[in-house]
Order: C-alpha cells, then structure tokens, then sequence
C-alpha cells in the first residue's frame, strides 16, 4: 500500500553527507513555523519526519482511518489499540492491528501515557482541532518571561490567522444535530451555574455544514478525529507547511528519526535513521547543518536534549534540560444522564464548547464527543486543569532509554480540580459519573494526556526566545518551551510563541 509512495518520495529525502543551512526536526507547530518564515526569509530548509507523509490513500481509498474501526494506520509501531476509553458498557474495545507507522503515538511512561502525533503535520494531525487563545489574565502564569502586549498584539492574531481558526455559526450549532451532544453539556453546567463558552476551531465549519447536510463527504460528522480526518480539518499540510513547501525552499524527509546532534567546528553533525513502515531501520545518515531546530514535540525534543547532555554529545547543556515537564492538567470524565436527556446518535467529533471554572475551581472543561454511532446517553468531557505537578525527563544509560518519573498520583490534583465541575452537575441533575469507559471500574480517566508541555523551558533551558544555553545556533522552539499548562488546548499558544521566537531569531541571528 505505502511501498510505491515511500518510493516516489526517496528521491527527495535527505542525503548521507548532505548539508544544509538549517535542519528542523519535527514537522508540528513550532516546526512549521520556523520552517515557512525562515524560507520567506531566503534560508532553505530541511525538515525531517518521524511519521509519514499521509499522502496516500489506503485500501479502502481513504488516507485515514476512523476513529470506530481503527487499522495499520491508526497507530505508531504496536500491535494492539491504545484507545483512551478502552472500554464501553464494560467490555474492552482495544483491538490487534499490524504493526505499522501508523499516526497516532500512544507513548507509554512511568505512571502516563502520553498521546502525540506522528506524521508531517504532527500534533494538528490527530488532536480536536480546539483553537483557545488563553484568557490574556491567565497567561503571565502560562509563560511568565513574555510579553502578553506583543503576544495579544501580534503574535496570537498571526498564528490564529495562518492556523485558518474560525467559529462554529451559533444558530446552526443550536438546531444540528451532531452538536446535541453539547447542548446538553450547556444545560447541565448552566443549571449549575458554570460559564459555557463556545471555543474557536481549525476544522472548516462551512465544510461541517455541508457534511451535516449531505452535501459533502463526512469526516467529523462520521467521527474521524483521532486517527486523522479525511476532508474539513486544516491541520498543518493544508495551511503552514503548505505555504513553507510554495516558497521552493523547504523540504521534508518523512520516516526519518534523528539520533544525535553534536558539534562540528561551527556547524552540527546530525545522525539520522531513515524507518520503513514497519519501524525498521533502513539506513542511517550522517548529515551536517549550519543551524538545528528542535521541533519534535515536548516529549520527542526533550528526549534527545536529554540523552544528547547526559551521553556528552552536548554536554554544554544546562541543568535545565529535561525540567518542568507537566500534562496541562489533562484528565477525563464520563456522566450518566437520564433518559430525557439523550446526547444523540450522531456526534461530529469535532468539539466547539466547554465549561469554565478556571477562576473559582482551577478547570476548563472541553465538552467532548463519544461519537459511537448509538445513543449513549452519555456526557464526556477533558478537562483541563491547574495541576501544579511537575515531571523531570533523565537518561537511563542500563536501559538505553530516556525516562519521565511522572506519577499517576499526581493526576489527584486534576481529579479535585475537575470535580468541582462535575460534582455539582451530578448533585443538580441527579446523575452518576460512568465507571465503564477506562477499564475496570474507574471514574476518572487519569491515565493520560493530550497535551504534553514542557522539558525545555523558555528563558530556564533555553533564552528567551529558545536560543539552548552552551550552543550557538542550535534552537528549540515547540511545546517543550512552555512550563506545562496552557489553561486550555495548548497548540495556539505553541504556534504565536513560536511566531514571536522565529521573527526574533531570524533578525538577530541571520
């Protein structure tokens, strides 16, 4: 299926001993920021790609899989789903698939399982596509060392511009009825007398109109999401990347995974292992570059930075590295209400709403879908909090591996935060929470996160505008700069930080 792609694309991949200006390691937010302005801005440059390029139909004529009837496509390198609810009415719904480098990363750690992106595009390939600029007197909590004048003033307006976020159309949302399912998320929190406040999105609202009407082909409205969506998202391939690929100055080698990064003379010697779709290592590469931008996600950039320091291919690294790593609080929740309450048969998987209780109790609620296709009459909800714990990452030379010591007690504040939300919902509407979406009898999903944050914090491992103290030229400039909770879905804040970073970068170092 992916073999003719994957050799179509050889051609383009990044030589053994090639140099290159600058080389960008990851193709999520961050990285495709740098990349589409460093090219406008006359660099050429190279990204690599641990995922694919999600570029081909499979056998079923489709590039993405459905969330309901996940494959070989759905996810990186297992043999068995990973689903977040991983059961329903008390039977377990993981299922085996062949082992493939599917799209979404279920990354297993110490207390957390931690869902990411693999693919050109990232991140925007597998997450709701909530597009929250943070409330502006949150956000001196959120990155403390920056500006929020600039970042209001400029950054976030260019990032929600280039991101294409637009707004559900309020009286559309109050009679389809793929968005039952938030009405009565509405109703239950203003009954309890929680703000509801409908969010920004990437997903092409005009589109979900024509999907909801008939009149196009389905993709939330059937419930793609988690495993890709097939036509109305605006993930990175259709807006960054996209425009950074127009300029003739950027490439991507997707199935290439980056294992060191050390100094030489002025310039950077990177090894790189190119993946076929199974995982196996085809070939390994040794590449120069003037500049290196790491962009491979909270987790993917703050493991290298931290096998890199401690293996003393980058020792000059500070002790920095590998810190402040949190889960924006992430932690999920099921409610059972009552029969004249159905949430509806048809729930399009894209969320558009949520509960704020950020300033009295700590949590934002995402009011999310369970978009099984039956009547569940069920709630469901991620909520994100003000969880204040924080994990370090640190190499584990006897296992040849980097670890994360979160606890999965430390979701406890989460849990607290979360339930003075759904408590009072429960008490006013006379309802349970579900204790059959997580495995066993669990309430609280709390086993995860979204969004990963953190482990190469802004102006603490990195200056100010993700310069790595000990090296010149090398960068970091994703999710790993921000100290572990947004307050809402983090990728805005990612994508202007990133705006502000790169304009900075670009006239002082360039």
């Amino acid at each position: 299926m992916a073999t003719a792609a994957l050799a179509g694309r050889a051609a383009a991949a990044i030589g053994d001993g090639a140099h290159v200006p600058v080389l960008v390691i990851g193709t999520g937010y961050g990285g495709s920021v740098a990349a589409l302005r460093l090219a406008q801005a006359g660099v050429d440059v190279h990204m690599v790609e641990m995922g694919m390029a999600w570029d081909t139909p499979g056998t079923d004529g489709k590039i993405f899989a459905n969330t309901k009837t996940p494959d070989y496509r759905s996810y990186w390198l297992r043999t068995r789903t990973k689903q977040p609810i991983s059961s329903f009415l008390g039977f377990p719904i993981d299922k085996d698939v062949p082992r493939y480098t599917g799209i979404l990363d279920a990354e297993e750690f110490s207390g957390i399982i931690v869902y990411q992106g693999r693919g050109v595009g990232g991140g925007s390939l597998v997450n709701g596509g909530m597009a929250v600029t943070p409330k502006r007197e949150n956000f001196g909590a959120i990155l403390p060392s920056v500006s929020a004048d600039e970042m209001y003033g400029t950054y976030y307006p260019r990032a929600n511009s280039e991101l294409g976020v637009n707004n559900v159309d309020p009286a559309w949302w109050e009679t389809v009825d793929c968005y039952q399912y938030s009405r009565v998320g509405r109703k239950h929190a203003q009954r309890s007398g929680f703000a509801f406040t409908l969010v920004p999105n990437a997903y092409d609202m005009n589109y979900m109109k024509q999907e909801a009407a008939g009149s196009a082909p389905q993709s939330a409205v059937a419930g793609e999401l988690l495993y890709g969506n097939n036509y109305g998202k605006k993930s990175l391939p259709k807006t960054y990347l996209a425009k950074a690929k127009a300029t003739g100055r950027v490439q991507i080698s997707p199935l290439h995974r980056v294992t060191s990064v050390t100094p030489a003379g002025t310039r950077y010697t990177v090894v790189i292992e190119q993946l076929t779709s199974d995982g196996t290592v085809s070939a390994t590469k040794t590449v120069t570059a003037d500049r290196v931008f790491f962009a491979a996600g909270s987790v993917g950039t703050s493991k290298l930075l931290t096998k890199l320091k401690a293996t003393g291919a980058l020792s000059n690294l500070n002790g920095e590295v590998g810190k402040g790593w949190g889960d924006n609080g992430n932690v999920m929740v099921g409610r059972a209400n009552h029969m004249w309450d159905p949430t509806g048969a048809v729930q399009t998987s894209i969320p558009t709403a949520g509960i704020d209780n950020w300033a009295a109790g700590g949590a934002f609620a995402e009011v999310a879908p369970l978009p099984t296709g039956i009547e569940t009459y069920a709630s469901f909800y991620l909520s994100i909090t003000k969880n204040p714990n924080r994990a370090q990452f640190s190499w584990n030379a006897a296992a040849n591996r980097v670890d994360l010591n979160w606890q999965t007690a430390w979701k406890q504040p989460a849990i607290n935060m979360a339930k003075t939300i759904f408590d009072k919902i429960n008490s006013t509407e006379g309802t349970i929470y579900r204790t059959d979406l997580f495995g066993g009898t669990k309430t609280w999903g709390d086993h995860l996160t979204y969004h990963p944050l953190g482990g190469a914090v802004l102006n603490k491992a990195t200056d100010n505008y993700g310069r790595l103290h000990g090296y010149a030229g090398l960068y970091v400039i994703d999710g790993a700069l921000v100290p572990g909770n947004t307050s809402v879905n983090p990728f805005v804040t990612i994508t202007a930080l990133a705006e502000r970073n790169i304009e900075k970068i670009i006239a002082t170092d360039f």
